[in-house]
């Protein structure tokens, strides 16, 4: 029997094309999976075509300041707005809409596009009043008589938050 001497270098030679096929086999299970989330939140930007007509009219308003105050356990005990107290609860949140509105004049006017509400919650509030109190600054859902549909009013579109305090000891 003759025995083969290995005194000469073999290469042994790797095929490519099974790791070539599972590559794309992968890239093509991930492009087919792949969903695309839609973004949270609304990201509108409405741009001004140009400056404002009546630069005297935008001069002069002024941020709508609401304050609200907690008691121990984080629920509302009073909301101001201004000097105002509107109370607290239900009324309160409804009472604050009716003074943002009648701030703003016409919904969707240069007014309520320019006014600013500047919100100071208390350290402790509830999450729950701190979103009643956005809800009833931006305005409200109607239903719109002839189609019955719920329609939303607009009435500010920019609030801004005050810097936190601490409560006091």
């Amino acid at each position: 029997m003759k025995i083969k001497s290995r005194s000469g270098s073999t290469k042994v030679a790797v095929d490519m094309t099974p790791m070539i096929d599972v590559v794309f086999q992968l890239m093509i299970f991930f492009m087919l999976t792949l969903k695309i989330s839609e973004t949270e939140g609304n990201f509108d930007i409405t741009m001004p075509i140009k400056g404002p007509s009546n630069k005297q009219e935008v001069k002069n308003i002024q941020d709508i300041r609401v304050r609200m105050e907690a008691n121990g356990d984080g629920t509302l005990s009073a909301l101001y707005i201004g000097n105002r107290n509107l109370g607290n609860g239900p009324k309160a949140f409804a009472e604050l809409n009716r003074e943002i509105r009648q701030a703003i004049g016409k919904p969707g006017g240069l007014a309520a596009k320019e006014q600013e509400v500047e919100l100071d919650p208390a350290y402790n509030l509830n999450f729950q009043d701190l979103v009643n109190a956005i809800d009833a600054c931006t305005g409200k859902v109607q239903i719109d008589p002839n189609s019955q549909q719920k329609q939303v009013v607009r009435y500010v579109e920019k609030i801004k938050f005050a810097p936190p305090r601490k409560p006091q000891a």
